[in-house]
């Protein structure tokens, strides 16, 4: 059948080519195409697959015959790249349309890396040995769907057939239901706006997102927790917004003292790499984010600690911190080639950095804003001061409209 859907599966075939073969047999049994792509490192001989590692080597410029003498390191990090960038090209020829995996370690490293590559919305499962841990290293900013395998993935047995059945009925499921999320698509689309968020800065952010939607805009809310911010970035960088509300940028507090929810260096840059209308401020970047309060690292005791929850302590950033952090988020704004706008709460940057609150700190804001105001020299920088917390109305609603301004005048 010409029409009839592919989805990729990917394998040791050295050491799981049973797996391989269970998995492509089942496949094709729903009424789709399967596609094993060979990743296999090691010595042994491989089976049951139709791409051979030889074939991805060669694509990527070396053949197999000179990766065989490296060690095993090098040739996991060689397949890595090389199969990501197989998968993609196939993606993008329309060979493939989703794409399934199960393993251990190696094969999660290999086939997660690959998917990670995809665009959002591509279907994507991967059966792992490590789905049960921390899977942020695996899944990234991507939209993988991560699935325990239980058991070992060491040959087909009663556990492994009912999790390979129900892995493959799940991406058949999405991949088959590709054509019903593309006629959804067809109704008008409105354009996106990315906006970034705490629970402490929530009443604010929830202001500005109806200010936006009555104007015709669709806003997408990142929980600004290390992985919200990169994921917010991603998307940004991947051409998904109009604009960008980034008013909580606390995840470079947890970067410069290090708190559990940083969100890297590369942080408030996307937008200004694709210049993109943009409205920033500095919600939330009263407090580093820590665990159970008895987990708070020993350097912070007799600090102003503030118990979220069981889970989560609040430690108030101090005015040094302050000022290391507005360095910073000068840095990145003042890389921008276009026009944004930065606005300052001086009645305080969150929930509880408000009069009569744990956080309510005016020297520390006087640092963090003065050191803003000093360091931001981009003339495209528009910075406006607001009598204010960031959760008042009249704040709010400044910052959306603002943000349609820049947005019109872009146009």
């Amino acid at each position: 059948m010409e029409n009839m859907k592919t989805i990729a599966v990917i394998e040791s075939c050295d050491t799981k080519f049973k797996e391989a073969k269970f998995i492509s047999d089942f496949i094709k049994n729903e009424g789709l195409n399967a596609l094993v792509i060979n990743t296999a490192t090691g010595p042994a001989p491989s089976y049951n697959y139709d791409i051979s590692r030889e074939e991805i080597a060669e694509s990527y410029g070396t053949p197999w015959e000179e990766m065989e003498p490296k060690s095993k390191g090098e040739k996991i990090d060689y397949m890595k790249d090389a199969v990501a960038a197989y998968v993609v090209k196939l993606y993008e020829e329309g060979k493939i349309d989703g794409i399934i995996s199960v393993g251990g370690l190696q094969n999660t490293v290999m086939a997660a890396n690959a998917m990670q590559k995809l665009p959002i919305g591509v279907p994507k499962l991967m059966v792992s040995t490590m789905a049960s841990g921390d899977v942020e290293r695996y899944v990234g900013t991507s939209d993988i769907l991560m699935m325990p395998s239980i058991v070992d993935v060491a040959g087909i047995n009663k556990i492994s057939k009912i999790i390979f059945k129900n892995a493959v009925l799940t991406i058949a499921g999405m991949v088959a239901g590709q054509e019903k999320l593309a006629e959804e698509e067809t109704i008008e689309e409105k354009p996106l706006i990315a906006a970034s968020m705490f629970g402490v800065t929530t009443p604010c952010v929830e202001q500005a997102k109806a200010v936006l939607e009555q104007a015709g805009y669709e806003v997408l809310v990142f929980h600004a927790t290390g992985t919200g911010g990169k994921t917010m970035e991603s998307l940004i960088e991947s051409g998904f917004f109009t604009g960008v509300l980034d008013l909580t940028t606390t995840e470079w507090c947890d970067e410069v003292v290090g708190g559990i929810l940083a969100a890297g260096e590369d942080r408030c840059r996307a937008a200004i790499r694709k210049k993109i209308p943009q409205v920033v401020s500095v919600g939330a970047c009263d407090m580093v984010n820590f665990g159970p309060i008895d987990e708070v690292p020993k350097q912070f005791a007799g600090r102003n600690l503030y118990k979220h929850n069981p889970l989560v302590t609040l430690m108030r950033t101090s005015v040094e911190e302050n000022k290391v952090i507005a360095e910073k988020l000068a840095e990145r704004w003042n890389e921008t080639e276009n026009k944004m706008t930065l606005f300052l709460p001086k009645q305080g940057v969150s929930m509880i950095d408000a009069k009569g609150q744990p956080f309510d700190g005016p020297e520390e804001r006087k640092v963090l804003f003065d050191t803003l105001k000093n360091n931001i020299s981009n003339e495209n920088v528009e910075i406006v001061e607001m009598d204010n917390n960031i959760n008042d109305e009249a704040f709010a609603k400044a910052a959306a409209q603002k943000l349609m301004e820049l947005i019109n005048e872009g146009k």
